[in-house]
């Protein structure tokens, strides 16, 4: 289905939905154990990981005082037209696009999604599951989470998995809070309603494993200085920056992959990086990755998988409670 096509189109059937790609390579991955060889740390011995998050927020923001282009905040409580209208880029233009060049390169990632903004345009979150994208939970709307009480907090995270389930007909494996600040009590709740991973992380360039309550729980590391919203729109930063960046980046891990687990992390945004120019730019880093070998673009839940797999090679990481080591983990509250 071509953009033009997909944006005419009103609605697609969830009895036209295939199964999705990443799921049975999640499972694949699983089983998949490393072989003997000491540099075999992904699956098929591929080795470096590329995970990209692809951001679906546009119709999750608040309809007035969302953080937008304009400097100037709008006076509460009236509508700010202009920033919605910057947002429903996202979906009207940018994540099509995005999609698009996607299925050109043969990239899979992770769209992490506003429950709101599934619900907003659910033709857009199933269409993203048909293309092969892993579906992830993104908060029940584009706010704060870290200061509902617990069981608030558990019903918010319990409203956006089904928002994508009844969408997609997929049950989200991951999760990524708003700006990545959960309470101390997220994790556990994470773990409670079926979920494996979460994204709320900066502290690695690879997959680490919990115990939470006695079971495995895996943390898939997010980034900034790699995230289009830290990097696009800000004084003197220029779209061939970020270009070169991303090739810095890519080689700087290429290179110690040959020794150590390595994941290079990306993150984009469906109003941000979802621009004509902006998608070049994307293009013209695909293009130079592709020259390399043994590149795997993994979902965040094939990684996920892959992790609890092999703890023979996956760190596992011991912490005092989130209340007293200020990281997220277990809790005494």
């Amino acid at each position: 289905m071509d953009r033009r096509n997909f944006l005419m189109k009103t609605s697609l059937g969830a009895s036209a939905l295939a199964l999705p790609g990443w799921l049975d390579a999640a499972t694949e991955a699983v089983e998949q154990k490393t072989s003997g060889s000491a540099k075999s740390f992904w699956p098929n011995g591929a080795r470096l990981a590329i995970s990209i998050a692809l951001q679906f927020e546009a119709g999750g923001q608040p309809i007035s005082g969302a953080g937008g282009l304009i400097p100037e905040p709008i006076k509460k409580g009236y509508p700010d037209l202009a920033t919605n209208s910057y947002f429903d880029y996202g979906v009207q233009e940018g994540l099509p696009r995005l999609l698009d060049l996607f299925d050109k390169y043969g990239v899979k990632a992770t769209s992490f999604m506003v429950g709101k903004a599934v619900d907003n345009n659910p033709e857009l979150a199933r269409e993203i599951v048909r293309r092969g994208h892993e579906p992830a939970a993104h908060g029940k709307e584009w706010a704060w989470q870290y200061q509902l009480s617990k069981d608030d907090e558990r019903e918010w995270i319990r409203s956006v998995k089904q928002s994508i389930e009844k969408a997609t007909g997929v049950t989200p494996l991951g999760y990524d809070c708003y700006w990545m600040r959960g309470s101390v009590h997220t994790l556990s709740l994470l773990q409670e309603l079926g979920f494996i991973y979460h994204n709320n992380d900066l502290s690695r360039d690879e997959p680490y494993i919990q115990q939470l309550n006695g079971k495995p729980f895996v943390t898939m590391p997010y980034t900034i200085h790699m995230n289009d919203i830290g990097s696009y729109d800000f004084p003197g930063f220029s779209p061939a920056d970020y270009e070169q960046q991303l090739k810095d980046e890519f080689d700087q891990l290429y290179e110690e992959a040959a020794t150590r687990r390595r994941m290079m992390l990306i993150s984009f945004h469906d109003r941000i990086s979802g621009h004509a120019s902006r998608v070049r730019v994307i293009e013209r880093f695909l293009k130079y990755v592709a020259q390399h070998d043994g590149i795997w673009y993994a979902t965040k839940g094939e990684i996920a998988k892959h992790a609890l797999a092999t703890p023979d090679i996956t760190p596992l990481v011991k912490r005092d409670v989130a209340e007293k080591s200020g990281l997220a983990g277990n809790t005494n509250l």
